[in-house]
């Protein structure tokens, strides 16, 4: 698949956004807000321990590839 990264940049930097505080400051990560739902609809597992990554389920994978293809890939 041939990725539009100007689309993504853009997507990320929208995103970060979203974490803005201190003027032009933003948190490296996703807010946790995001997180928490991604959980509620069963697209990651338990939110639990103090690791920085997530896991993905195997729904939330397949809805994460899906939506890859479907908003940033070039047509």
């Amino acid at each position: 698949m041939d990725l539009d990264t100007d689309k993504l940049d853009a997507a990320a930097l929208a995103i970060l956004s979203l974490t803005l505080h201190d003027g032009r400051r933003v948190w490296k990560g996703v807010d946790w807000a995001i997180t928490g739902r991604l959980f509620e609809k069963g697209l990651r597992e338990n939110p639990a321990g103090r690791a920085k990554s997530l896991i993905l389920t195997e729904a939330g994978l397949a809805e994460a590839q899906a939506a890859l293809a479907e908003l940033f890939s070039k047509r």
